[in-house]
């Protein structure tokens, strides 16, 4: 089983629109879009929690819940690394090999 390091949850443009600079702190830009990070996260309410753990300037341990409504998150990936996660492109499969009839003309 994979080691669980975190959530990144996105959000609806709309909803970044709204949020506007109280959000900002916390995003995180990535190739899909911009999300925020989080170790924990609660999808159980009307509000969405998320528990984020850093460091302040001088090294002292921080723990911040950050709460939105249900409605304003697009969607919430698991993540298995350091928060750090992305999508390549698919390499198409190969095309299986022809396979050749073999012709016995029976009489």
């Amino acid at each position: 089983m994979n080691a669980h390091h975190g959530y990144a949850v996105f959000f609806h443009p709309q909803a970044l629109e709204v949020l506007g600079e109280a959000i900002k702190p916390y995003l995180r830009e990535s190739e899909m879009g911009a999300h925020v990070a989080c170790d924990e996260i609660d999808t159980g309410g009307a509000m969405i929690e998320m528990t984020l753990r850093g460091r302040t300037e001088q090294g002292g341990e921080v723990t911040v819940e950050l709460m939105v409504p249900g409605a304003m998150v697009r969607m919430i990936v698991s993540t298995q690394s350091d928060g750090s996660f992305g999508f390549g492109p698919r390499s198409a499969a190969p095309a299986p090999a022809a396979v050749e009839a073999s012709s016995s003309e029976g009489s």
